[in-house]
Order: C-alpha cells, then sequence, then structure tokens
C-alpha cells in the first residue's frame, strides 16, 4: 500500500505527537495506516498508559480477514474499570433511551431504515441501553435492538477513543443530544444567566454547567423530578389532575375508562415519569440541594413551584387541544388514527403519522411548544418559555379551534 507525502506527514504528526508512556500493541502496525486518527485519539487518552485495543475489542481480529471477529464493547466492558460510574448510569434514564422508542407504535416499520439504524435520526441520541452483546440481538426490544451494531452508551460523553473525563465534564458534550425541536435545553441553558456566567469566566466556573446540576457529586444516574414528560402521580390538585387526565389518556397510558394501559409498563421501565410522591420528592430533593449551593432556600423553592405552575398552565391549554380531537373523532367529523383502548382520544405517540393538520398542530404542540414551556422554566430562559413555548401553546389552540369551526360546517 502506498502513501502520499501527505499522508507520511500525518502520520508523521501522530506518531510524535503520542506520549511515550503508552503502551504500544501490535494493533496499532495496521492501525497508524488504516485510522492513524483513531490511534491518536486513544494515545492523548489515559487508559493507553495501562490497556492497549485489546483490552476492548479483544484479541479474534489480528487481520484484515477478520474484521468482523472485533468486539464491540458494552457497557459491561467499561463496568469492569468503572462499577460505580456504570451502576449509576445503568440506573438512570440515559442508560433507558431506547425504551421510549420502542413505544413508537409501528415506528420500527415506519421509519426510514437509517432511522432504526441508530445512526439517524432519533436513534441517532437514543441508541442507549445495550449492557452485554446479548443485548444486541435479544431481551427486551429485541427487533430493534437488531440493529443496534453501533449503539453507544459511555462512549456519547466520553467520546472514542480518547475517552475523556475532561470532555464529559463540560457543557457541549451535552449539546449533541439535548438540543433542537423537543428537547432544546441547550439553547436554553446558553442564552440563560447561568450559562452566560459559565461562559463569560469559564476559569472561574461562575455559572452551573448541566453536568454541576444534573450530576451533582459525578453521580452519573442523571434523573429529574418531572421526567421528559412532565407528568406525575398521585396530584393533589384536583383541577390539575383533570387536565392529566386528558393527556395520560392521549399518551395510551390510561383507557378511555380511565384505567392503566400495557403502556403505562414501558413508561415505568424508562422511568418517564414519578410514579409515587415519594419517587418525585426523592429527586425534588436532590435539585433543591443543588441549587441552594448556590441560591437562598426562599428562591430556590419560589422558583421550582413557578416552574411547575407553568406546566399546570401549559396542561389547561393542552388538555383542552386533546379534547377537542377527541371530540371531532366522537362525532366522526375525521378519522381516528388511535388504538381502540383509548379511543376516542388521539394516540400522542403516532407523532406526525397522522391524516390531518389539526392533528399535527396538536402534536406540534405536545412535543414542541409544552416542552419548551417546562423545559426553558427550570432552565431559567424566560424568552422561550414565553414566546416559543405558552404563546405558541396559545396560537395553536386557537388555529385548532378555527379549524375545527370549518370542518364541522364542512361535515353538515
Amino acid at each position: 500500500m502506498k502513501y502520499g507525502k501527505v499522508a507520511l506527514f500525518s502520520l508523521g504528526v501522530l506518531l510524535f505527537a503520542m506520549p511515550a508512556q503508552a503502551v504500544t500493541s501490535k494493533c496499532e502496525e495496521c492501525h497508524l495506516k488504516l485510522t492513524p486518527g483513531i490511534v491518536a485519539d486513544f494515545n492523548r487518552g489515559v487508559m493507553s498508559k495501562e490497556l492497549t485495543c485489546t483490552a476492548c475489542h479483544g484479541d479474534s481480529h489480528m487481520s484484515a480477514d477478520d474484521v468482523d471477529k472485533a468486539t464491540l464493547p458494552t457497557i459491561s466492558i467499561c463496568q469492569e474499570c468503572h462499577e460505580d460510574q456504570a451502576g449509576q448510569y445503568l440506573e438512570g434514564k440515559h442508560a433507558k433511551g431506547l425504551l421510549p422508542i420502542t413505544a413508537f407504535p409501528d415506528f420500527a416499520h415506519q421509519q426510514p431504515t437509517a432511522f432504526i439504524a441508530g445512526q439517524k435520526g432519533c436513534n441517532g441520541c437514543h441508541n442507549l441501553g445495550i449492557v452485554t452483546e446479548e443485548d444486541r440481538t435479544k431481551g427486551l426490544a429485541g427487533e430493534f435492538r437488531a440493529h443496534f451494531k453501533y449503539g453507544m452508551d459511555c462512549q456519547n460523553c466520553h467520546t472514542r477513543h480518547a475517552f475523556s473525563k475532561k470532555e464529559a465534564q463540560q457543557p457541549e458534550a451535552c449539546m449533541q443530544c439535548h438540543t433542537g425541536f423537543d428537547h432544546a435545553q441547550w439553547e436554553m441553558w446558553t442564552r440563560s444567566k447561568h450559562g452566560a456566567a459559565y461562559m463569560t469566566d469559564r476559569d472561574a466556573h461562575r455559572g452551573p454547567t448541566c453536568q454541576d446540576c444534573h450530576m451533582s457529586g459525578g453521580n452519573h444516574k442523571v434523573m429529574t423530578a418531572w421526567g421528559f414528560l412532565a407528568v406525575r402521580l398521585p396530584e393533589k390538585d384536583a383541577e390539575w389532575m383533570g387536565y392529566r387526565v386528558s393527556i395520560l389518556k392521549a399518551l395510551g397510558v390510561l383507557d378511555n375508562a380511565g384505567q392503566p394501559t400495557g403502556r403505562l409498563d414501558v413508561v415505568k421501565a424508562a422511568d418517564l415519569a414519578r410514579l409515587s410522591e415519594e419517587a418525585f420528592t426523592a429527586e425534588r430533593d436532590k435539585m433543591e440541594t443543588t441549587c441552594k449551593e448556590c441560591h437562598s432556600e426562599t428562591y430556590v423553592t419560589k422558583s421550582l413551584e413557578n416552574s411547575d405552575q407553568m406546566i399546570k398552565a401549559a396542561d389547561e391549554i393542552f388538555a383542552e387541544a386533546i379534547e377537542l380531537i377527541a371530540k371531532l373523532y366522537t362525532d366522526k367529523i375525521i378519522e381516528s388514527t388511535t388504538n381502540q383502548a383509548t379511543f376516542p382520544y388521539p394516540d400522542l405517540l403516532t407523532f406526525y403519522e397522522v391524516d390531518s393538520h389539526i392533528e399535527e398542530l396538536l402534536y406540534s404542540m405536545f412535543m414542541d411548544y409544552r416542552m419548551k414551556t417546562f423545559q426553558a422554566s427550570f432552565h431559567l430562559m424566560p424568552d422561550y418559555t414565553t414566546w416559543y413555548g405558552l404563546a405558541k401553546m396559545k396560537k395553536t389552540l386557537v388555529e385548532m379551534k378555527d379549524i375545527d369551526k370549518h370542518l364541522r360546517m364542512a361535515a353538515k
């Protein structure tokens, strides 16, 4: 195999950059030529001082003819050295990131193959929770995991092959997944006073980062009181509970009679919601303790309570929109796309797999505007809470009511 002058120069730079104390291996003889960037990355990391490639990839692959024999590491490999961190991670929500995807009706059959492969679309971030090699093809959600050959876990934050602790401690490590349409935490944090204080004086670490608030003490569990769906049970506020029943029916967690469905098991397994007062209080207490490191108890309590009230304000609008769609189904104005267990309520987990504009507006309200209303409240970004969140919910409800009126007139 021949290499040009530029390639040879690059190899020389990479070799020069490698620390002298790194443990070399036979793997590097080939990979310095084939994937020099990977070799350089590994050798700049701490693990290169004591480990070689075989620690994670095994020793079955030793030539160009047996590439498929190389082991792709899972959490269990990381756990051999990092038992505490891996244990915390497996108890938290990140390790359960694949489970919500499996709850979507017919998701595997309706999306492009690239989505399911775990590199594009939702699965580009949700390809999590592969603990052992067997998990790739068996166990929960086996039809999905068969596609997850390149699933990520610890490597999502400690990107391979450097596996840097310093990298994972930077807020930018969270940016890839926590951004955009339905969870724009990166945009919210960077535009908040917390983000501004940190980025204008990083050396002093004046403002808190994602890790400071959500991984206090270095704990890898990463949980929140409200969870991704911003629902909890029980609810002492009777008015608010009325709104939540509509939402839970539309999520398919409760049937039309208000009884739990099989989908509740997925919500429990994925820790998408706190389903007891003790579970909610435990996570809220942890966050309050963290916030009090910088803020007064009065400020912390009031700020979190106000954020709770923003969820209630969003839920009132959302519940009205859900009931509006349900009435259209009942009156046979539009055809229901929901499963029969929750009829006449729409199935929010079908997302954009619907046939009418008014239903699409409901899903935008759910996955975009409602998310921004409450997420921005907790991330101290008033602009997102107001104009990208609650105001959009109100505007969308007005639009839905107008469409409802025209649909009913057309039906007559």
